[in-house]
């Protein structure tokens, strides 16, 4: 059977909840209400009462009201769903997961949702899905779909919006429920320690398909060339492949599967995160961005791709303070500015820390001719002397440390480093293997 779980606030929400779940059941699907209200009645039954949600948070539905502290209570909520769904999954009655809201009950639900194994359906129908969905989605698959009006009652816009919701999430949910119908729900699942609940928090596996390992590769459109010539190689080894774009989801997405232990190696040559992040660009991935794969003490190969530019919006929105530098228009939606020679010093130093204290094996390859296709020899972003104070920031900083540091002759877009990259990780991932 298929189980679709819909988590909202039924008070507030409680009749269009009651109507996706008549329309649900129509597609033959069995349907699990999670009730996350907290001040008003429930306008229809949960089959998982909002007071069971709280105990699942750790508290208690009475506290939450006599608080009167709304973000406190969503907050608990949230948490509370989160660990609801997690045990449906762990219990094998959950194959898609169904939510409706504004701000409140997005924020909830898809807290809730980003906590499930990739491949689980997970749809949230809000009226935020119009605008920045960043917070919502995190580095999940959560699908959003702009409700259009505001989630207040059936009328003749929302009727149409939530039907197609309904089929799609039970279209989903049976494709997933089949594909997953021969797996023991416990395989790959190690106890939960939150909150102290007896919950089951799926890792997902380091193999993909045909049984090949994973490896983690990050590119930009400056560094293709470079990037495809090792995801070549490394597949040629046996290896299955999995690229992010370096646009801040992509580098959050990759240090989240990273830490959760998806990878058996991670070949991250492009790096400009973490340009972005110094400079104040709009892809950054946050300050944690190379952090995860040392902590978890997996094999990983570094280069710089990259670090010698910062990505802004379009032209007309650059802002004044950086407008007198070097500016390339990447295409309409992206523009470029130069890394200064102070600006690489810094980002040298800044690898070289997170690197120090990786736990794992960690070879750094430097290529010295040039980090981009703008910074070739010839480029717009040539500049030599900004590139040697981001290699010698880098020489200095890892000095004594366990990372080996490797540097060509060459640019980061010849074929042969990529390949030489891949080939490096290759020999860490056998050598480590060979130590367990």
């Amino acid at each position: 059977m298929t189980n679709v779980v819909l988590v909202g606030t039924l008070d507030t929400k409680g009749v269009e909840y009651g109507w996706l779940r008549e329309r649900l059941l129509r597609t033959g699907v069995e349907v699990v209400l999670v009730d996350t209200g907290v001040m008003g009645a429930p306008r229809v039954p949960a089959d998982v009462p909002r007071e069971a949600v709280a105990r699942a948070a750790g508290t208690e539905l009475s506290h939450l009201r006599e608080a009167a502290d709304r973000g406190a209570a969503v907050t608990a909520m949230a948490r509370g769903a989160e660990a609801v769904l997690l045990r449906l999954h762990a219990e094998g009655r959950l194959h898609g997961v169904l939510a409706i809201g504004g701000s409140g009950g997005t924020s909830i639900a898809s807290r809730a949702m980003r906590a499930l194994p990739l491949g689980v359906p997970k749809l949230m129908v809000s009226s935020m899905a119009s605008g920045d969905v960043a917070p919502y989605v995190g580095s999940s698959d959560i699908t959003m779909m702009y409700s259009v009006v505001d989630i207040a009652g059936i009328n003749s816009i929302s009727a149409p919006v939530l039907a197609n919701a309904v089929e799609a999430v039970a279209a989903m949910a049976k494709a997933f429920a089949r594909a997953t119908q021969d797996q023991d729900p416990g395989v790959g699942l190690d106890p939960g320690q939150d909150m102290g609940l007896d919950l089951a928090v799926h890792r997902p596996p380091r193999l993909g398909a045909g049984g090949r390992p994973l490896i983690a590769a990050s590119m930009a459109g400056v560094t293709t060339t470079g990037v495809d010539a090792a995801r070549e190689r490394l597949t040629e080894l046996g290896y299955e492949v999995l690229v992010f774009h370096v646009s801040g989801s992509g580098g959050r997405t990759l240090e989240t599967l990273a830490g959760q232990g998806v990878f058996a190696g991670i070949c991250d040559l492009t790096l400009s995160e973490l340009a972005d992040d110094l400079c104040g660009g709009i892809l950054t991935a946050g300050p944690d961005r190379l952090s995860a794969a040392g902590r978890a003490g997996i094999p990983q190969v570094v280069s710089l791709g990259a670090l010698d530019m910062v990505k802004f919006g379009p032209l007309e929105t650059l802002p004044e303070r950086v407008r007198h530098r070097r500016v390339h228009v990447h295409n309409p939606s992206i523009t470029v500015i130069r890394t200064t020679e102070d600006e690489c010093a810094e980002l040298g130093r800044r690898v070289a820390g997170k690197l120090r204290a990786a736990t794992g094996p960690t070879a750094v390859c430097v290529p010295l001719r040039g980090l981009s296709t703008l910074g070739a020899p010839g480029g717009p972003y040539h500049d030599p002397a900004a590139d040697r104070a981001l290699f010698a920031a880098l020489r200095t900083g890892l000095r004594g440390s366990g990372a080996v540091l490797h540097e060509y002759d060459t640019h980061i877009n010849d074929p042969a480093f990529g390949r030489s990259a891949a080939d490096r990780l290759h020999a860490m991932i056998c050598a480590q293997r060979a130590a367990a």
